[in-house]
């Protein structure tokens, strides 16, 4: 790694905590953000996130106490019910905050809430910026995540540099909740696309078509794409693909919908994908990857 500059080296005085450093995309986040020389404090949910301690970040009690210590505190958790508590619960990030505080939100959340945490870290002195993660635990690794970030535009322009460490791609997508928005249109559109190959699949072979024919069609033309290939894999029994559990995609798929009533605007196709996840988790798959709705279509098609 080349020297850092001067400049680069007052930037990274800034103290940083991490709530969800363990998960699958939080570690990758965490380890890339304390070896680009951030300070680094954590809090410890289910388990001790792997070589986060070796590297020379350190266990904080709670919440409260990254609140109360850090300049900037990251939450990568998994629902939006979990992001309520983490920030506003009885030892939440906001508890003891120090003036100045930015939390920014890298969880798959809804952008009403968004919009409510940000009024209650004004109150408090502190700032709120959703920045929703786009790609897989690999590119979490790898630090080459796509990043949404939802802020006015100065706050942007302070965080870019950091979110940088993490990502390939900073995208400004506009004020407090706009990051949270478009993260949930495109899983929307993913979920769509991975639930209409599954039926697809499964209508084939009803039909005594080979599926794998389909794919062959699809991919000489305008379907062509990575998730195209992704499901295709599991025709050869490949459901590691995308390594993203049914039931999260469930949840993501539902702030969707929810993000649309709340518009009034009619999510047709959004209430069917949402029902294909929602059958595939009671058939037992919503501990499985996304790919597994094709297992639950064939075997709600009888082939299976």
């Amino acid at each position: 790694m080349a020297p850092m500059s001067d400049q680069t080296q007052r930037e990274r005085t800034q103290r940083i905590g991490f709530v969800g450093a363990s998960g699958l995309m939080g570690h990758g986040m965490a380890k890339n953000l304390r070896a680009a020389g951030y300070p680094l404090a954590y809090t410890v949910n289910r388990r001790e996130p792997e070589g986060l301690a070796d590297a020379g970040a350190t266990l904080a009690n709670d919440h409260a106490e990254l609140g109360r210590t850090c300049d900037v505190v990251f939450i990568c958790v998994t629902s939006a019910t979990d992001v309520e508590e983490v920030v506003t619960g009885p030892r939440g990030l906001l508890s003891e905050a120090r003036e100045g505080l930015i939390i920014i939100d890298s969880s798959t959340s809804e952008p009403g809430l968004t919009q409510r945490l940000a009024a209650a870290c004004v109150e408090r002195g502190a700032r709120f910026v959703d920045a929703p993660l786009t790609r897989g635990p690999a590119e979490a690794e790898a630090g080459t995540l796509n990043i949404l970030v939802g802020a006015d535009d100065d706050l942007f322009a302070e965080l870019q540099p950091m979110l940088q460490v993490c990502a390939e791609h900073v995208i400004h997508t506009g004020p407090t909740g706009s990051g949270h928005t478009i993260k949930l249109l495109n899983n929307f559109v993913i979920q769509a696309q991975a639930t209409a190959l599954a039926e697809a699949f499964a209508v084939a072979t009803k039909a005594d078509s080979d599926p794998k024919t389909l794919v062959d069609v699809l991919s000489l033309g305008m379907a062509n794409n990575a998730l195209l290939a992704i499901m295709a894999k599991t025709l050869d029994g490949d459901y590691g693909g995308m390594v993203f559990e049914l039931d999260n995609a469930r949840k993501d798929v539902r702030y969707y919908t929810r993000l649309a009533g709340d518009l009034a605007h009619p999510v047709t196709v959004g209430d069917g994908v949402h029902e294909s996840l929602v059958l595939a988790s009671a058939l037992g798959y919503g501990k499985e990857y996304v790919p597994s709705l094709v297992k639950a279509q064939a075997q709600l098609g009888g082939s299976r």
